[in-house]
């Protein structure tokens, strides 16, 4: 990866600002889920220094503000993706509470790159629009990593565009559909075209910034891409979680499809 020295930390954080925004393009009610999370971290760890892994972190949107609501909290933050993972750190890098680290959850052992194991299990493992990149078969691999990483007890959460079986339940699917895009159209009236930067347009200024580009580029060398279409199916998240031993499993949030799914240890 490239120096990290190299990206300017208030560059990095116009970078981040720019990604937030454009991330909200496709998540009208963004805040409303991370505040929803962080709730249940709160509220379920029951501790006020709970551990916590933060999976696909990006630039560490949702760990900033878990830190910000938790300030004792402990978050280490996994991300394969160069380009995001060094916005985060250069803009963080000396955030307490707060570590990132270079992990590609696709990998077979992955759970080694957190390095040496913790004090204490994790008291929480979560996640937010990162986990539907992952195949169906790389799910079932990676949840029974993470009950072997969390305590009993300990809580998934995972926040995410989730969706019915539109075979088996057909009615319910399009009721999601339809609540989600009204949703989205009374907080965006119009959509956001000319309105706000999209994900293609937030990439290409990227690959366009002298800073930036290496990074880029060495995504690309990566492949860094979507490439597990079936794993935005709430099934198959559900039927991975309990086969991999998680004893309740369950939305506790939910707008049409954008859902925050959790599960306990």
């Amino acid at each position: 990866m490239a120096e990290l020295t190299e990206i300017d930390p208030g560059a990095a954080r116009d970078w981040i600002a720019r990604w937030d925004r454009q991330q909200e393009v496709y998540l009208a009610d963004r805040e409303d889920r991370f505040a929803a999370l962080i709730d249940a971290v709160e509220a379920g760890t029951g501790r006020p220094d709970p551990l916590v892994l933060d999976l696909g972190c990006g630039p560490g949107s949702l760990a900033v503000r878990l830190l910000g609501r938790i300030p004792a909290a402990t978050v280490v933050a996994v991300d394969a993706d160069p380009v995001t993972l060094s916005l985060g750190r250069a803009a963080y890098g000396d955030r307490p509470g707060l570590r990132f680290l270079d992990v590609d959850l696709r990998a077979p052992g992955w759970e080694a790159g957190l390095g040496p194991a913790p004090a204490r299990p994790f008291d929480a493992v979560v996640s937010t629009t990162a986990l539907h990149w992952l195949s169906a078969a790389e799910l079932q691999e990676l949840y029974r990593v993470l009950a072997s990483l969390l305590r009993p007890g300990g809580l998934f959460l995972d926040g995410d565009h989730l969706r019915r079986n539109e075979t088996e339940e057909p009615v319910l699917a399009r009721l999601d559909r339809v609540l989600e895009e009204r949703e989205s159209g009374r907080r965006l009236p119009g959509g956001h075209a000319g309105r706000a930067e999209d994900w293609g347009q937030w990439w290409q200024a990227v690959t366009a910034d002298p800073a930036l580009a290496d990074l880029a580029a060495e995504r690309d060398d990566r492949g860094v891409h979507h490439h597990g279409p079936e794993s935005t199916q709430l099934a198959v998240h559900v039927a991975a979680l309990h086969a991999a031993g998680f004893a309740e499993t369950g939305t506790i949030w939910q707008r049409g499809s954008n859902r925050l799914l959790a599960a306990v240890r």
